[in-house]
Formats: C-alpha cells, structure tokens, sequence
C-alpha cells in the first residue's frame, strides 16, 4: 500500500512536470559503486522535457537524461532499492520519503522550499549545458574552472563554454564510434589537455565508454602536469606522452584523432596519421596557417590578395576547403563547424570527418577529383596534406 502511495506521488510529479528536484540520500547496503548521492533535475533537450540524474560517486559525478517515464521509472527503482531517504521538491509542497532499516515506507508532506517554475529552470533555458553549472565536476575543479560546490568562476566562463562545445561535438559523433571494444583515442597537440579531461570525462565517466586515450605535446612540463592530474583524478585510461606529431607511431588502430590549434602543416600531418589509422572519426580546430600563405597566386583575386590580412584569412579558409575535400577524397564525410564564438577567438572552425562505410562511388569520385584540383590549381596551390596522401590517392584518378 505505501508502494502504491510512491508510485502515485511520482506518477503525478512526473505526468504534470511539476518536480523541480529530488534528492536521494542514505544508501541502504555498502555495494552501489560508492555512490552516496542522487539528485534529479528537469532539462530542456532539444525542446522536450528531460530529466537529468546526477549521481555522486566518490569523486566523480555520472550523469544521465531520462524522458519523464523512464525517469519516473528510475526514481522508483532507487527509492525501493538502494536509498533510505528522497526529497522530492515542487512548487506547492516538499515531499520527505523514508525508507526504515525493515523496508518500511512513509511519505510525509511538508510546506514548500522551492518556487516553482512553468518549464526546466532559466539557465537551461539559456543554455543546457552537458556539463551543469552548480554540479561539481573534479577535473573542472583541478583545473580552476569552478570552485568544489561547482560554481564556474568569471574569469573561466569562456572555458567552460567552449569545453562544453567541444563535448556537444563528442555527443554528436557517438554513434559513429564503436561501441563493442576499447575505444582509442589520441590527442595530437594537447597541451594544457583542458578538452582531453573533458572527453575522458564525458565518455568514460558520463557515457561509460571503455577507453584509452594519449594526448601528445611537445612541451615536457605541461606533459608532467597533466600526468599528475590524470594520476590525482584516478583517470587510469588517460596517458599523456612528450612528442612530435609526425613522428609519433606507436598505435597500429585509433578511432578517434583530435588536433586542435596545432600549427601550420602539424594539423595535416595528424590528418594523415588519423587517415592511415583508418580513424572513425577525426576532429580538427587548426591554427595558423601559413603554407597557402606563401603559395598562393591569382590576378583575379588580386584585390583581395594585395591586402595581407585580407590574404592570411583567405588562405586560412581555402586551406580547411582543401584539406575537407582532400578526407572527402579518402573516404571521409565532412563538415566545417562553428567551434566557438568569434567573439572569443578567431581559430573557430572545426574539421568534423566521419569514416563513410563505402567508399565514393567511380561517378562521385571524379566529380570529387575535378572540384578539388580546379580549386587547387586555381589558387596555384601544393599542400602538404596533399603529398602526404599520396600513397591513398594513387588508386584514383591523378590529381
């Protein structure tokens, strides 16, 4: 009878979207993966209600989004099964569940402590972000992006924005990564590795993903402190290595190559490693850009050529326009996103390619091959990338 009373509350909380949060406390056995802690908020995704479960384990915090019956479903669970105490809080009245040491169930109504709200709360109005405000994240905390109650600090907001891009683009491309193995991953010019914890996080502790990631760099004490790091946040899968990206062939597989700002040709070299690996999925956020600089030539573009910052962002944006048509060539789907906003940096495109499962067909292929070399040859262009491919354009029409 007193499960059916719960079942009743939570249908009804959950049927009118009236819950604004839960939270789940006092574990009843010692065996729940250290978890301590549940809470239970509304969010807004893709215009539809969801529920966000944030579960405090140790020092990490998983999450999940729930529709409203799944969610219900899950609270339930929880509440029958492994904690003693739920606070389920709405606009007209707190709601304290308490489970006894013999499985006794009682609901007591109390008056309400939070103003209730006609949809999910104003800062995911705004923004929903993957990873929450107000929600402690360790490795945000480690790297002083929020303090431990999980409150972003001013100076950092633009960080913590742009890592949360850059998870929305992880998300974007799960189902594109296999999901029936260890996944490998490596980060090419990772430097202070903000977004390498970031997609650790994300597809280790939040998605579950069974995982090893390097993350490579030149600069040997950023090396040693992210070492550090990844050793103090207990992130096992997580190594970080001093060296050059052309040079570096350790792995014989990777799914997923992420370069993000390395320099010049850098990027094309780890465009042509994540091509050779085969890699499921390559993300790419260039940097300076300075080969098509020298090289390009055209008197009718001479207008805008004569200017040199006019010419350096024009060649920075013909040199994404080639290396995008050269992955389309090798077998790759592509799409040149906005990584973050202008306003907080001018290196803001990201190169997403996407492993087609068949290759072009002869009739695109061609299509393909001629847009690309009337573009190059257009421009009087010889790109590294180019060179480096070679060996994987030789079957196809010459370039």
């Amino acid at each position: 009878m007193q499960e059916r009373e719960l079942t009743e509350l939570t249908g009804r909380l959950f049927q009118e979207g009236t819950l604004i949060q839960a939270t789940l406390s006092q574990v009843r056995r010692s065996d729940l993966d250290g978890c301590t802690k549940v809470t239970v908020k509304p969010v807004q995704l893709k215009g539809a209600l969801h529920y966000q479960f944030s579960s405090f384990c140790g020092p990490k915090v998983l999450h999940e989004n729930l529709a409203p019956e799944a969610a219900e479903a899950k609270l339930n669970t929880l509440l029958a099964e492994q904690f003693r105490q739920g606070l389920l809080q709405t606009g007209e009245a707190d709601y304290q569940v308490l489970v006894s040491k013999k499985g006794k169930l009682g609901i007591l109504r109390k008056p309400p402590t939070k103003q209730a709200v006609s949809e999910a709360p104003a800062h995911n109005r705004k923004k929903n972000y993957v990873l929450e405000e107000g929600v402690p994240v360790p490795f945000l905390i480690e790297l002083g992006i929020m303090n431990a109650q999980g409150k972003v600090l001013a100076p950092k907001y633009d960080k913590f924005r742009q890592i949360n891009r850059f998870v929305e683009m992880i998300a974007d491309i799960l189902p594109h990564l296999p999901k029936d193995r260890t996944l490998t991953i490596v980060d090419f010019g990772c430097g202070k590795s903000y977004l390498t914890f970031a997609m650790y996080h994300f597809l280790k502790e939040m998605q579950g993903f069974d995982l090893r990631v390097v993350g490579l760099d030149l600069k040997e004490d950023v090396i040693r402190h992210c070492s550090a790091l990844a050793e103090k946040l207990g992130y096992d899968g997580l190594r970080f290595l001093v060296g050059d990206i052309a040079k570096y062939d350790e792995l014989r597989q990777v799914d997923l190559v992420v370069t993000l700002h390395a320099c010049d040709t850098a990027t094309d070299a780890a465009l042509e490693k994540a091509v050779r690996w085969g890699a499921s999925v390559i993300l790419s956020v260039p940097c300076c850009q300075h080969e098509l600089f020298r090289q390009v030539h055209s008197d009718v573009l001479g207008p805008l050529l004569q200017h040199g910052i006019l010419k350096e962002r024009f060649s920075a944006l013909a040199t994404d326009a080639i290396r995008a048509k050269l992955l389309e060539l090798v077998g790759y789907k592509t799409q040149l996103l906005e990584f973050i906003d202008l306003e907080h940096t001018p290196k803001n495109i990201l190169i997403r390619a996407v492993r087609s499962v068949q290759p072009p067909k002869p009739a695109e292929l061609a299509k393909l091959t001629e847009e690309y070399r009337d573009f190059r040859n257009f421009l009087q262009a010889e790109p590294y990338l180019e060179r480096a491919l070679q060996e994987k354009l030789d079957p196809w029409p010459k370039l």
